[in-house]
Order: C-alpha cells, then structure tokens, then sequence
C-alpha cells in the first residue's frame, strides 16, 4: 500500500513518485514452498491509470466553486490493485502562493535584498546561485524534467537551512542530494526575493516592451530594460539565463525545451508588485490579471532565451554609448 500526501498539488511529481512504488511482491502469490528471492513485478499499467484517476479527480474539484472558497483540506482515496493513494487538498490563490515576504533575518539568503547578498559575500552572484548551477550542470543536465519536476519538500527545507546558515557541509550535502531537490531550491530562492530579479519597478516596461511588435523597437526596448536592471540583479540574472540555455540544449534527453523552461521560471523571475495588482483590479478581475500577466511573463523569459548571447560587459558598453550619445 502507498499512500502518498498530495499538498502542492505538483501532479507531476507526484506522479512519479507513484511510480516508483506502483508494484507488488510476487512471493504473496507464490504457493512454492522452495525459498524465494523476492521479486517485484508492476502491475501493467497500474501507476499510469491509477494517477489518471487521480488527476482527474484533483482537477475535477480543482475547478468546484466550493472546493475554490473552501479554505479547509479535502481528503480523498483512490484506489486500484491493491495500490492505495490517500490525498489533501486545499485551494491556494495564486497571489497568495506567490507572495514574497522579507526575511526578518538579513543573516541569511532567503528572502533577503540580492544586493544585500552580494554585498556580504563579496561576490557578483549570490553563492546559492552559483552551486545550485554547478550541480545542475554537473548530474542533472540529462535528468527528465529538470526543473519541472519538484523535489522532496523536506530536502528542499534542509538544503534553505543550511545555505541560510553558511555551514561547512553545503558542498557535502550538495553532491548527496536528490537532483530535484537542489533544482528545487534554486527556483525557491529566487521565488522567495523580496523583489522579482527583474524588479518591481521595471515590471510594466517588460510588459510593454514584449507586446511590442515592430522586431528593432522590440530589440532596442528589451535590451535598455536589461541595462537598466541593478548590477547584482543583471549579473545574476546573465549566468541563470546561460545555464537555462545548456539545459535547452540537452531538450531531447531531458524533454526541457526552452519554452518549457521559461514557463517555470517566468513567474519567478518576473511578476507585479502588489501595488500594481490593485491598481489593475479596478479595471478587471484578479484571474484575467493574472492568466494574461503568466503568458507575457513566459514570453520575456522566452525572448532572452532565445536571443542570442548577451554579455555584461556589451551591455554596459552600450550604456556608455547611449548616455554619451547627443
């Protein structure tokens, strides 16, 4: 019997996970009394249907207007062959999920300014970034879903734990750690900034720039924009973009294109300040807000991953260049 808690409602995590223990042992049924090496054997099928269902039952109330104004955990059981799937459930408003709230500890690296960081450690990209990258590229470059794929929650906690206390053992407990996970909790420490990477005071630009639709006038508003980001900010946000693009690169072994990954981190790196949200409430509703504000968030990510090179140092030549530029 499996039972598996299901609180994100991240279907295709755990989905696998399901996978994994979709099997039975082949000596309950085995009336031999010769001594048996245990074998499991997979119901054909079984974890592929079973999460079907599961899936389908998720979406099902997902979609419920009760279960939507409900902020009490759903609990459900499906069933199949023997494999049992126990489930919770709550509705989380995309706003609130999203909410980034300031560390009251400046200490660590979570929730902190990115410049605060950089500052402290002396670095141009804050240490987290750079080892999260590291591994990545190191054994997980040809993992199926990288990034997409979630990690185990509690190994996500440990790896924010000991990077927000600067221990000894990070590298230690990198190089021991599910792949996932430390992919995992990159995405959280970006998700978890005070301020989007991109900034909050540069959000409506991006969304004006991407809706552009002259190519040069887009050109031209996308990289100002970029020049006009904070240094820490722009020199982190540069390696990420290099990094996303080598992952990109191994798209038919780990099925992660770059529109898929600009779908990930899109809403991360780039979203609006609360003070934008309401402004724009009182013109329409929330959910319309929100579904055309994810697309053009996956587009701005999506267009500098596709555009060529870009390197810091052309960026701030160009800088030069146009403030001199009568």
């Amino acid at each position: 019997m499996t039972e598996i808690l299901v609180s994100d409602v991240n279907l295709n995590s755990v989905c696998e996970r399901l996978e994994k223990h979709c099997c039975v042992d082949q000596n309950q049924h085995n009336l031999s009394s010769q001594p048996q090496t245990p074998v499991l054997k997979r119901h054909s099928n079984t974890g592929a249907k079973l999460w079907g269902r599961v899936r389908s039952k998720l979406l099902r109330q997902k979609l419920d207007p009760q279960t939507v104004q409900s902020k009490n955990w759903h609990m459900d059981v499906i069933e199949m062959n023997g494999i049992k799937v126990e489930f919770s459930m709550k509705f989380t408003s995309r706003d609130l999920s999203l909410k980034r709230t300031p560390s009251k500890k400046q200490s660590g690296v979570f929730g902190v300014k990115i410049n605060v960081v950089t500052k402290r450690e002396r670095s141009k990209v804050p240490y987290i970034v750079r080892q999260c990258i590291e591994e990545v590229e190191k054994r997980g470059i040809d993992e199926v879903g990288i990034y997409r794929i979630s990690g185990v929650a509690t190994d996500i906690q440990a790896l924010k734990l000991v990077f927000d206390t600067n221990t000894k053992d990070i590298l230690v407990m990198l190089s021991d750690m599910d792949i996932n996970a430390i992919a995992g909790t990159l995405k959280l420490y970006f998700r978890e900034l005070p301020e989007p990477l991109l900034t909050d005071r540069l959000y409506p630009a991006f969304m004006e720039g991407i809706a552009l639709s002259d190519p040069a006038a887009k050109e031209n508003c996308m990289m100002h924009l970029l020049r006009s980001l904070p240094d820490p900010n722009l020199m982190t946000f540069l390696p990420l973009l290099d990094h996303l693009k080598r992952v990109a690169e191994k798209e038919p072994v780990n099925k992660m294109s770059l529109h898929n990954l600009a779908t990930v981190f899109g809403p991360t790196l780039l979203r609006p300040s609360e003070s934008e949200i309401a402004k724009a409430q009182h013109i329409t509703s929330a959910s319309d807000i929100w579904s055309h504000d994810v697309m053009a968030q996956v587009q701005v990510l999506l267009y500098y991953l596709q555009h060529p090179p870009i390197s810091f140092a052309e960026l701030k030549r160009n800088t030069l260049y146009y403030s001199t530029d009568v």
